[in-house]
């Protein structure tokens, strides 16, 4: 197993008055040369916005972009005509495809929004702009996994063009749970939104994130309650 440890307190930061963002990955002005990707994740950024605020109109392409609220709603709308809130468990996915302009914007005038903004690389390039969302039942993750996104497009969860699955879920302590690869060539990203958990050996603490490969399966124990975001990804070579 080859295993990649984030830690929280060790991420990029920016502080722009209005947006708090802690990046995992190099972005914007926060560059670190082994901080690149993790296969095909290529950011994922802890965001947090305060009422009134938000990302002005700008443009994307070639990129899944998911955004998952974790307190508050963001009121999203694109060059495609969409209008929308999302809530807390929503889950959005934007394929940028050949191109498209979005803002994300606080939907509060007064309280500050939480959430994680996650690109992907995509599997196919210069699709059909494209933008769905979801609400999930989080009584359906309770001490279990829930598929929120995933490459089949029957599945319960939302379609992403990459062969990636996106799953949630919130553990008692003392639970346990198999982490199976999904495909040989596949990693595994194992983000801790609060909490406590081991995995191979190594203790997560609120916000710490593991990433493994070369595996065929992997026991994380959550040692605290805990809420778990775990992406299965192909690593890119």
């Amino acid at each position: 197993m080859n295993k990649v440890i984030y830690r929280g307190n060790d991420r990029g930061f920016a502080n722009h008055g209005w947006l708090q963002s802690y990046h995992t990955f190099s972005f914007a002005n926060y560059y670190s040369p082994d901080k690149i990707h993790f296969g095909a994740l290529r950011v994922f950024n802890d965001d947090r916005v305060k009422g009134g605020m938000g990302f002005g109109t700008h443009p994307h392409d070639n990129m899944e972009i998911v955004s998952i609220p974790i307190t508050g709603a963001l009121q999203h709308r694109d060059s495609t005509g969409r209008n929308a809130i999302i809530n807390t468990n929503d889950v959005q996915i934007m394929s940028a495809g050949s191109g498209i302009a979005h803002s994300e914007m606080n939907a509060s005038k007064t309280d500050t929004v939480d959430f994680l903004q996650i690109w992907v690389i995509p599997e196919q390039r210069n699709i059909t702009p494209r933008y769905e969302q979801k609400t999930f039942d989080p009584a359906a993750r309770r001490n279990k996994l829930q598929v929120v996104v995933s490459p089949e497009k029957d599945s319960e969860g939302l379609w992403i063009n990459q062969q990636a699955w996106f799953s949630l879920g919130d553990f008692d302590a003392g639970q346990t749970l198999d982490v199976t690869t999904k495909f040989k060539g596949a990693g595994s990203y194992i983000f801790l939104f609060e909490g406590e958990a081991m995995v191979d050996g190594e203790t997560l603490q609120t916000r710490d994130a593991i990433g493994i490969s070369a595996f065929e399966s992997a026991e994380v124990k959550f040692t605290k309650p805990s809420s778990v975001l775990i992406i299965d990804i192909p690593m890119l070579s």
